[in-house]
């Protein structure tokens, strides 16, 4: 199996293909053939070594990539039948790869759980893109645990972590108060509209 990774630290020409052999799904795993994987600044710092105390315990290569799109061309035993999970099913999902190898691989295993239907009409790199900062916005909104009597002030509402904050506390109920510049203006009011919307508000 082929993977872009890394043995020394550096710059972008520090990554280059290796060949590893093909893993398998375990207990509660899938495994998914890899079509898009995302670029975020965890992988950056990966790669110039920022995190090598981080990986001072694992062998190299180093394999970045936190966030895919593909295709489970493997399923564990032991999965929750309640994930509706089949071979073949396109989805999306997150790799915590410390100290394991991430989505920049032609296949990578993640827990079932990992992992959920790909957006219906989006390409695998639109799919690929979207995630971390989805997740971001839903984590942030869980430990704030707003009561739908709040209001939320979300500075940078129009970029990619404060777009999902607006939408999400939108449809939660939660009263917005979203900060971008005037060029946004049009963006803001729809991603607040979409997160009412979905809502049934």
């Amino acid at each position: 199996m082929k993977v872009i990774g890394l043995s020394t630290y550096g710059g972008p020409e520090s990554l280059r293909t290796f060949e590893l052999d093909e893993p398998r799904a375990g207990a509660g795993e899938v495994r998914v053939r890899v079509q898009a994987a995302g670029i975020n600044p965890a992988d950056v710092m990966l790669r110039d070594g920022l995190l090598a105390d981080y990986y001072r315990d694992s062998t190299p290569p180093f394999v970045p990539g936190m966030d895919f799109a593909g295709t489970i061309d493997e399923i564990g035993d032991a999965v929750d039948p309640s994930f509706g999970l089949s071979i073949g099913d396109s989805v999306v999902g997150i790799v915590d790869n410390s100290g394991s190898y991430g989505a920049y691989s032609e296949k990578v295993i993640v827990p079932a759980a990992s992992v959920t239907a790909r957006p219906a009409g989006s390409t695998a790199a639109q799919a690929a893109s979207f995630l971390m900062n989805a997740l971001t916005a839903r984590c942030a909104l869980d430990v704030l645990d707003l009561s739908t009597d709040s209001t939320l002030l979300v500075t940078g509402a129009a970029g990619a972590v404060g777009g999902y904050v607006t939408q999400l506390a939108s449809h939660a109920e939660i009263r917005v108060v979203a900060i971008g510049s005037e060029d946004d203006e049009d963006l803001l009011r729809i991603l607040e509209r979409v997160g009412k919307v979905s809502s049934g508000g």
